[in-house]
C-alpha cells in the first residue's frame, strides 16, 4: 500500500494546530493533524476562558499584539457567536492600583487600537452602590468598566478541528510522531498509537510536503529532538493556574484586580454557578508539561489577591476545582515571567528542502490570524492556495439566525420543550445550529436515550464519540461539555461503560 502524501502535516491539536488545519483545508490543501493526546488536552483547555485584547500588555508596549487581538475579538464574535460572548469587566481602584490617569489612557487606547468595535466603550464607574458595596470591601469607591469576551476554550478548538475535518483534513488523536526525517523535499513521519489513549489507531507512516510544529509546550522538543534542527529560538515555559469557587457574587460580570506586584488577577463567572480566579505566572520545567498541578504558593497568591478586594473572604475549603496550564512563551530574556511577551513567533527551517514551521508562543485570541500568517510563510513550498477565508465563514454552529445567542437559546427551548432549561441552554451554546445533529427529531426525553448524568444523554455522548473524537469519560466531561463540574458520582463510570459498549 502506498504511503499517503499530504501537502501539510501538523503536529499538535491545540488551538493553533486546529486553526491552521482549518485554514489550510479550506484553501484546498490536503492536511493531516496529529495529536498525541486529545484535542485541547493541555494548554488550550486551561485558559482563563477569555477572548481579549490583553489590556495589561499595553504597559509593555505590545501595541501590535493588542491591536491584532482586538481585531480578532471582533472576528470571533462574528464567526462563533455561540462560543464567544461579550462580558463586562469592572476594575476597582485601590491601594497598589495603577494611577487613574494611566488607567484612563490605557482604556482610551484599548477602545481604539482595534478600529471599529461592536462592544461598548470603557468608562469610569462608581462602586458605592448597594450591589457593589455588598461585593467589594469598603474603600473602593471608584473604578472603570470595559468590555472583553469570554469563550469555551476547548470547544473553540473542537469547532476548528471539526471544520477542518469536514473540509477534508485527517484528524488523528491519540497518535504520536516518534520519528521525523526530511529527504528530497518531503517529511517522512513515523507514527504510533499512544498506549494511554483507548481505541487509538494510526497509520504507520505518512509523508508531507511541509510540516507545522504546533506542539505548544512540546514545540522545542519537536524542533530539536524529533526533527533534529539545532538552531531556532528557545521557549520559556510558564505555568498559569486558576482556582474555582462557587459563584462568589450574583452579577454576570467579571473583575480585574490590580495587585501591588504589578500583576492582575481576573475573577470571571463560569457555567452560571462558579467563579474562576486566575491566573499565576510561574516558570516551570519540561517535567510539568503533561500534568501541571497548582502549587500551595499559587493557591495562597490567588486567595490573597481576591481577598484584598472581595468583601466576603475566600478560604481554601471554598475551592471546588483548580486547573493549571503550561504556556509556551518565546524567551525574550526578561527576568519577570509576567513581562514575557505573549506574542507569537513563526520560525521557518528547511532540511533537505523540506520546510518546517515552528509556532512559538501565542494566545487563544489570535489563533486565526496566526494560522493565516503560518500559511503565508509556507506558501512557496505548497501547492497554490485559495485566498484567505476564515474571517468570513462561521465556525460550525456559528450561523445563528440574527447572531443572537439568547434568541437561539429560546428557539432550542421551544423546539425541544422537554429539556431542562439549563440543559437546553448548554446544548444551544455548545453546538449552536449543530444542536439538531445531537437532538434530532426527539419528541420526548426518552428519545435521547439514557441520562448518563447532569443532563448528558446517550444521544449526546454518541454524537461526541462519532463526530468529535471523544474516546473517554474525561474527554466528554472535561473538554467537550464541562459537565465534570456538576455531574453526580458514578457518571464517569457510566460513560466508560457506554463507550465500551458501542
Amino acid at each position: 500500500m502506498a504511503v499517503p502524501l499530504y501537502d501539510l502535516a501538523i503536529i499538535g491539536g491545540g488551538i493553533n494546530g486546529a486553526g491552521i488545519a482549518r485554514d489550510a483545508a479550506g484553501r484546498g490543501l490536503s492536511v493531516i493533524l496529529i495529536e498525541q493526546d486529545d484535542l485541547a488536552a493541555h494548554t488550550s483547555s486551561a485558559s482563563t476562558k477569555l477572548i481579549h485584547g490583553g489590556l495589561r500588555y499595553l504597559e509593555y508596549r505590545e501595541f501590535r499584539l493588542v491591536r491584532e487581538a482586538l481585531r480578532e475579538r471582533e472576528i470571533l464574535l462574528r464567526i462563533a457567536p455561540h462560543l464567544v460572548s461579550p462580558l463586562r469587566f469592572l476594575v476597582p481602584q485601590g491601594p497598589g492600583s495603577r494611577p487613574r490617569w494611566m488607567m484612563r489612557l490605557g482604556l482610551f487606547l484599548y477602545d481604539r487600537l482595534g478600529g471599529k468595535i461592536s462592544l461598548p466603550r470603557s468608562h469610569a464607574v462608581s462602586l458605592t452602590g448597594e450591589r457593589q458595596a455588598a461585593i467589594l470591601r469598603p474603600g473602593f469607591g471608584t473604578g472603570f468598566a470595559y468590555y472583553d469576551c469570554r469563550t469555551d476554550d476547548s470547544r473553540l478548538v473542537l469547532a476548528n478541528a471539526l471544520d477542518a475535518a469536514e473540509r477534508g483534513a485527517t484528524i488523528l488523536t491519540g497518535t504520536r510522531v516518534h520519528a521525523a526525517k526530511a529527504a528530497s523535499g518531503q517529511w517522512r513521519l513515523l507514527l504510533e498509537p499512544n498506549p494511554t489513549r483507548p481505541r487509538s489507531a494510526a497509520p504507520a507512516e505518512v509523508h508531507a510536503r511541509a510540516l507545522v510544529n504546533a506542539g505548544g509546550p512540546w514545540a522545542a522538543s519537536v524542533l530539536h529532538d524529533l526533527a533534529g534542527i539545532a538552531e531556532g529560538p528557545s521557549l520559556r515555559l510558564v505555568k498559569g493556574s486558576h482556582i474555582v469557587v462557587p459563584c462568589h457574587y450574583p452579577a454576570d460580570e467579571a473583575y480585574l484586580f490590580q495587585n501591588p506586584d504589578g500583576r492582575v488577577v481576573f475573577a470571571v463567572p463560569w457555567l452560571g454557578r462558579f467563579t474562576v480566579i486566575g491566573t499565576t505566572d510561574m516558570p516551570v520545567g519540561t517535567d510539568q508539561r503533561t500534568s501541571p498541578v497548582i502549587g500551595e504558593e499559587e493557591i495562597g497568591y490567588l486567595l490573597d489577591a481576591a481577598n484584598a478586594w472581595f468583601a466576603k473572604p475566600l478560604r481554601r475549603e471554598d475551592i471546588v476545582a483548580t486547573w493549571s496550564g503550561v504556556r509556551p512563551l518565546v524567551d525574550d530574556g526578561k527576568a519577570d515571567a509576567k513581562a514575557v511577551t505573549r506574542d507569537y513567533l513563526l520560525h521557518l527551517s528547511r532540511t533537505a528542502g523540506a520546510p518546517l514551521l515552528s509556532v512559538l508562543g501565542g494566545k487563544l485570541t489570535t489563533y486565526r490570524r496566526l494560522a493565516e500568517e503560518a500559511l503565508a510563510r509556507l506558501a512557496s513550498g505548497l501547492p497554490a492556495m485559495a485566498p484567505e477565508w476564515t474571517g468570513r465563514e462561521p465556525l460550525p454552529g456559528g450561523d445563528l439566525p440574527g447572531a443572537s445567542r439568547e434568541d437561539w437559546v429560546r428557539t432550542v427551548q421551544q423546539r425541544w420543550p422537554f429539556l431542562e432549561p439549563e440543559t437546553a441552554r448548554r446544548l444551544a451554546l455548545s453546538y449552536g445550529t449543530r444542536v439538531e445533529r445531537v437532538l434530532g427529531n426527539a419528541q420526548v426525553a426518552a428519545h435521547l436515550g439514557e441520562d448518563l448524568g447532569g443532563g448528558l444523554t446517550a444521544a449526546e455522548a454518541a454524537y461526541l464519540c462519532d463526530h468529535e473524537w471523544a474516546r473517554s469519560a474525561e474527554d466528554i466531561l472535561w473538554r467537550r461539555t464541562r459537565l465534570g463540574m456538576i455531574v453526580p458520582d458514578g457518571t464517569a463510570a457510566r460513560i466508560t461503560v457506554f463507550i465500551a459498549s458501542r
